[in-house]
């Protein structure tokens, strides 16, 4: 049911479009090419399963978890204001 001016099944595009965004953001964040042998924060050896598991890793598993940890999003706001769906 739509609200106002707004079309039906606007809401579940607005959340297909959120989930495509954030797709394609982690896809675009995903290393690439040859893993390397030593983690390129701290110096140690990135064990040879997780080389294998993930193509072009460049850390180890504790400073990949710190950075994870430290990622911010700056996400998109899809919601209009009600004062500029009055105009």
């Amino acid at each position: 049911m739509a609200n106002g001016w707004a079309q039906d099944g606007a809401v579940q595009d607005q959340i297909d479009d959120t989930v495509s965004d954030a797709v394609s953001a982690a896809r675009a964040r995903m290393p690439s090419g040859e893993s390397a042998r030593y983690c390129a924060i701290c110096g140690d050896d990135i064990p040879e399963p997780r080389r294998r598991a993930l193509p072009g890793v460049r850390t180890c598993v504790p400073c990949q978890s710190d950075r994870d940890a430290n990622v911010r999003s700056a996400g998109i706001n899809r919601r209009g204001s009600k004062d500029s769906q009055l105009r």
